[in-house]
């Protein structure tokens, strides 16, 4: 690890200083844990009750009578409700049945509109081979508000225990695949073209064969091909599992806040991280060690990923999100390799130069000067960290500066995205949250198994959290992991879709009644870059100020989002630039092609073409 002190003197010692003290209590904290036995997963120290007027948990309550309504559940009429989410038992004993799982928004068959595909859990029975395991679905959207579950047909129910999925177009052949990451082997389904897949993992070499997280998809090299990047979290056996919670011999190693809980992840032994070099042929290779992001040696609880450039040099780089052990944040050096600069950016870890129990990433220009800030979910008892980009891929916690630490520290978070859901040309932050001890139920702590979403609204760089009126979206309790958004009604309006815990999925349909213009593009790369488009960044300027967004997949806890690139304009009906900067190198910009609408966008062609709507 090498640490970059040319930062600036002062910055450079203090992220030293915290470097070494991360270090030591890091390795303190797992050789405790291995003399003692310990198994606890609390990072943060633990916080008074906040409490509604009804004296419920803020986190399953605090909902007001009149305000903004931004969501509605339209789960049930769309026709996902058929569809039921299940992991392990309800008790939740052990590490492995609190985890959930993700959603992704893909159009499948290219009809111009995005379909969602649900991954499922597993049960013991199931694993053992007594009883039918759970099925993933694939829903087609009909263009009418409606789905249609297509899982059969299309060859995509996996049957294992499935954690997250990321969906990329990884052979270059204009239709999106799918990576479906599981405990035991993965699956990777290449798409037919005709509305059928086929899971060619093992043949490709990605299927592994432990516990695999939230994945991500990236050309880290250049090459005009996909790779991927799979988190480990723990090496785990279902045959000899730790102790369940409950149990005596959990009893003193595994609690939380003094009640016995299952164990994990602290104590337990870390999966490695891999990553996969696409070869052009249909396989990868893995080259973890040789990039220097196999995570070998400190073993860390991988739980999200995202490729993303942080520093504007035009290669991507990566961020691991992990949970009760620091972060990773990796700069791609150019020449296959990464230079491990977590502690040095300031990502590594919070304001406090202590590690976080991070699931998911939200990566976005929060600020309108073209770099990427980042926010991370992490576990209750602990605020959730707002990373500022201050240039050249450093990163300061700006939490409690932005208002957004405290109204977080009650809830347990998971999926999370920047997205500008009223239009007005600032990205918002939403993430989703539940518990994982359901004995949170029959505490005064002030939290909840089930608990509600947050959504902070970005009024010009300065963030606010958007009251959960009753009946509406944003007051829906639920133990809630995954979350994708997208443009799933083609209307210019950012919507949401939540794998819940052990019930059907969510669907928050935006119904804020902004008369906001917008504008959408469907990016296609060229022959020098990934078909795509994955890793394309475009400047938007409107309205005095510029915008930026990027292709990505994956960062959200086990999910993966619209690949279009949506932009909100507020009042404008002008825009006064378009400048993208392709994974190729090739910087093009194009003549405003209308509003509010989607529009597809060729490399190299220099023209925009309406592509629907």
């Amino acid at each position: 690890m090498t640490v970059d002190l040319q930062i600036g003197n002062a910055r450079g010692i203090v992220l030293l200083l915290l470097w070494l003290c991360a270090l030591q209590h890091s390795a303190q904290a797992q050789g405790d844990s291995q003399k003692s036995g310990t198994m606890s997963v609390n990072t943060g120290a633990a916080r008074a009750a906040v409490l509604d007027e009804k004296r419920r948990p803020i986190t399953a309550g605090g909902f007001v009578s009149s305000g903004p309504h931004v969501f509605d559940d339209v789960a049930a009429r769309a026709g996902l409700s058929s569809w039921r989410h299940r992991m392990g038992t309800p008790e939740k004993k052990y590490i492995l049945e609190t985890l959930g799982s993700g959603v992704a928004l893909l159009d499948y068959d290219n009809d111009g509109w995005l379909d969602i595909y649900l991954v499922n859990g597993s049960t013991y029975e199931a694993m053992a081979g007594k009883a039918a395991p759970p099925q993933a679905a694939l829903f087609h959207n009909n263009h009418d508000g409606t789905f249609t579950d297509v899982t059969a047909k299309a060859g995509v129910g996996n049957g294992r225990w499935g954690i997250g999925v990321v969906a990329a177009d990884y052979d270059n052949d204009g239709w999106p695949d799918l990576f479906v990451s599981n405990y035991g082997e993965n699956r990777l389904f290449h798409n037919n073209h005709d509305g059928t897949f086929t899971d060619v993992a093992k043949a490709a070499g990605v299927e592994l064969g432990n516990l695999s997280t939230g994945a991500t998809w990236g050309d880290y090299d250049g090459d005009g091909r996909l790779d991927l990047f799979v988190p480990g979290y723990v090496h785990y056996d279902l045959q000899h599992p730790p102790p369940a919670a409950g149990s005596a011999a959990a009893e003193g190693r595994c609690n939380f806040r003094g009640v016995n809980v299952m164990c994990g992840p602290r104590g337990l032994k870390g999966e490695p991280d891999h990553l996969f070099h696409n070869n052009g042929n249909g396989t990868f290779t893995d080259v973890s060690v040789k990039a220097g992001v196999s995570d070998q040696k400190a073993a860390y609880y991988g739980l999200a990923s995202l490729f993303v450039d942080v520093n504007n040099d035009g290669r991507l780089d990566l961020l691991v999100a992990d949970d009760s052990t620091p972060n990773y944040l990796y700069i791609n050096k150019g020449d296959g390799t990464f230079e491990d600069a977590s502690f040095a950016s300031g990502y590594a870890l919070n304001e406090s130069g202590r590690e976080t129990a991070s699931m998911g990433i939200a990566a976005g220009d929060m600020l309108h000067n073209g770099l990427i800030d980042l926010f991370n979910t992490t576990f209750s008892d602990d605020y959730k960290p707002l990373y500022r980009n201050d240039g050249d891929g450093n990163f300061t916690d700006v939490s409690y500066q932005y208002g957004i630490a405290e109204p977080t520290i009650p809830f347990l978070g998971w999926g999370t995205g920047f997205f500008d859901y009223d239009n007005d040309g600032w990205l918002d932050l939403m993430s989703v949250n539940g518990h994982v001890y359901p004995a949170v139920d029959e505490t005064n702590w002030g939290t909840s198994w089930k608990q509600r979403l947050l959504l902070f609204h970005n009024n010009a760089g300065k963030l606010s959290v958007v009251p959960p009126v009753e009946g509406s979206g944003l007051a829906k309790v639920a133990s809630a992991r995954g979350m994708a958004y997208g443009d799933l009604f083609n209307d210019g309006h950012i919507d949401v879709v939540v794998n819940n815990m052990d019930e059907g999925p969510s669907l928050f349909r935006n119904v804020s009644d902004t008369v906001n213009h917008w504008i959408e593009f469907k990016m296609i790369g060229g022959s020098k870059s990934p078909r795509d488009a994955m890793g394309t960044t475009v400047y938007l300027t409107a309205n005095g100020f510029t915008q930026r967004q990027d292709v990505i997949s994956g960062g959200s806890y086990a999910s993966s989002s619209d690949p279009r690139l949506h932009f909100g304009l507020g009042k404008s009906t002008t825009i006064a630039k378009i400048e993208i900067h392709w994974p190729s190198g090739l910087i093009e910009v194009v003549k405003q092609p209308g509003m509010d609408g989607i529009f597809k966008v060729t490399e190299g062609k220099g023209t925009v073409i309406k592509h629907m709507r």
